[in-house]
């Protein structure tokens, strides 16, 4: 069968995806929040940036003109570039950036996949504003597996800082330190009126009318925190995590993961930013009294560390209700409510359905049985020598006790930490054959403090098998997977002090990012037919 294809102009700094194509305007913005204002790279002149909408099976065309002084890459955050990972977005790990006054245009199909995912900028931290989100609905005639929704609305988290994202990041790493904090968390782009200069900067969903059910797509974009969500007086039914139908079930709030903050390197020319943000769809009953309810994000943190604690709100207004009722405050959970978080995780879980089977490695119910890589990761911070900082030494990122020597790149990474504490600097690459069942073992690794920890495989979906705090087991806890209905997700939270096991099939070659810490995954050419990379475009970007 033919695939449908669809067409979008997307232009940078202005940015926009355009259908049918015409030419946009192409600037930089003003945007006031907090009462500050400050020029901002936008979509369209829009923050956040416009919605994709495809459907399963479709072939996308994203036609990319880059007018500004910055360069710039588009990630297509978990979207499963079946073969074509070179237009999966990563500067300088799957493309080099498209330079000024350039353009590219990124082709890939839809495959495999209906819901809710995102794209957004992949270099340096333009991503704090160069965001948005991706819709893709089932092929026709294929309804949802859920009672049909009368509406649906995108929901975009996000974060905001009053100054220049790039100039805070130069900060930090003259210090050795992270960056600061933002400033607020945002809805849509809006902090929402618990903050000052709040009359342009709430965002009213006003259309809910009473009795009718609603699909709300959340996106979790924030840059560095996992967050809390929910809406006053009213339940929600996750029906779908990153583009995956889940078994449905009700909760007060949820919890959305995203990354943590990373120090960057500071001799790093080239530094990018990983985003592993989650997705979730669910529904809601707008079944309670007309008024004006208060929808909510928080951070989550359950570790000794500096965040932006505050509240961003948005609000659900009743059809005919007028502005001047009060706003109904939403319950979230306790910013350290781990035994939320984790309990809130538990209840993921696959339809397993025989439409929607749970195909993880295993011949029973397709969860990978044979694995034949294992593999065990420690995740920590620790502090470095660093003569360029002010304070001389630099807070950064480890796997097995292995931090980073830039321009030294090796395919002998560890499987499992050598010796514990042993921090030499170290390529960050793992050498995986295709079509391989791989377990991996993430574990949060207590060097300077715990703190949860962030994992996106790129261009895949895993299944998370399992879950614990304390040390892993190896003899005791594989017992304990959930081999049968696991949650299928692109991206998964290592729990404060603990571990997640993941189990995923190696059947699409390519470079695969995972922390944002300068690592990869090279899964290589297999010997099937579908097994190696399709060649790259010949107008791919060049470095």
């Amino acid at each position: 069968m033919a695939l449908s294809q669809r067409v979008y102009f997307l232009f940078l700094c202005l940015i926009g995806f355009i259908s049918p194509p015409v030419e946009a305007a192409i600037q930089m913005k003003n945007v006031s929040r907090l009462c500050h204002a400050k020029p901002i790279f936008t979509v369209n002149g829009r923050f956040p940036g416009s919605t994709i909408y495809v459907r399963e099976g479709d072939r996308v065309l994203v036609n990319v003109t880059k007018h500004a002084q910055c360069s710039m890459s588009i990630h297509w955050h978990g979207l499963k570039q079946f073969r074509s990972g070179w237009a999966d977005g990563p500067a300088y790990i799957t493309q080099c950036p498209i330079k000024t006054g350039q353009s590219y245009t990124y082709y890939f199909n839809i495959t495999g996949q209906r819901g809710t995912l995102w794209w957004h900028a992949h270099i340096f931290w333009l991503r704090a504003t160069v965001y948005g989100a991706i819709v893709i609905m089932p092929k026709p005639g294929n309804p949802f597996p859920f009672p049909q929704p009368q509406m649906e609305k995108v929901i975009i988290l996000g974060e905001w800082w009053n100054n220049d994202v790039e100039e805070i990041v130069k900060q930090g790493n003259k210090l050795g330190l992270p960056p600061n904090a933002s400033d607020a968390h945002t809805i849509n782009g809006k902090p929402g009126p618990l903050f000052p200069c709040s009359v342009k900067c709430e965002y009213i969903f006003h259309v809910v009318e009473q009795g009718k059910t609603y699909l709300f797509r959340i996106t979790n974009a924030a840059f560095n925190d996992e967050l809390f969500f929910a809406i006053a007086g009213h339940n929600m039914t996750v029906v779908e995590i990153d583009a995956v139908y889940a078994k449905p079930f009700t909760t007060a709030a949820m919890h959305l993961m995203s990354t943590p903050r990373m120090p960057r390197n500071t001799t790093s020319k080239y530094a990018s930013s990983s985003a592993p943000g989650q997705t979730t769809n669910v529904l809601v009953q707008a079944i309670q009294l007309p008024s004006r309810y208060f929808m909510a994000a928080r951070p989550f943190m359950d570790a000794p560390l500096s965040i932006d604690n505050k509240t961003a709100t948005a609000i659900v207004q009743y059809k005919s209700i007028p502005n001047t009722v009060i706003d109904i405050l939403s319950q979230l959970p306790a910013p350290n409510d781990t035994a939320f978080a984790l309990s809130y995780n538990s209840k993921l879980r696959s339809p397993n359905a025989p439409q929607f089977p749970a195909n993880v490695p295993l011949k029973v119910a397709n969860v990978p049985l044979k694995v034949d890589k294992h593999l065990f990761y420690t995740i920590g911070l620790v502090m470095n020598p660093c003569p360029s900082c002010l304070n001389g030494t630099q807070l950064i990122a480890s796997l097995n006790n292995i931090t980073i020597v830039m321009g030294v790149f090796r395919t002998n990474f560890p499987d499992n930490p050598l010796t514990p504490f042993n921090y030499t600097g170290a390529p960050l690459t793992a050498n995986l054959g295709t079509t391989s069942g791989t377990r991996l073992i993430l574990r949060d690794a207590n060097l300077l403090t715990v703190q949860s920890r962030p994992f996106h495989l790129y261009g895949y979906n895993f299944f998370v098998v399992g879950t614990g705090i304390g040390n892993f087991d190896p003899k005791k806890d594989p017992a304990k997977f959930n081999l049968v209905d696991p949650p299928e997700r692109n991206a998964v939270g290592v729990p404060t002090g603990g571990w997640t096991a993941i189990r995923f099939r190696a059947n699409n070659p390519e470079l695969q990012t995972g922390w944002g810490l300068k690592t990869a995954f090279v899964v290589e050419n297999g010997k099937g037919p579908n097994q190696s990379v399709l060649p790259p475009p010949k107008d791919l970007p060049s470095c």
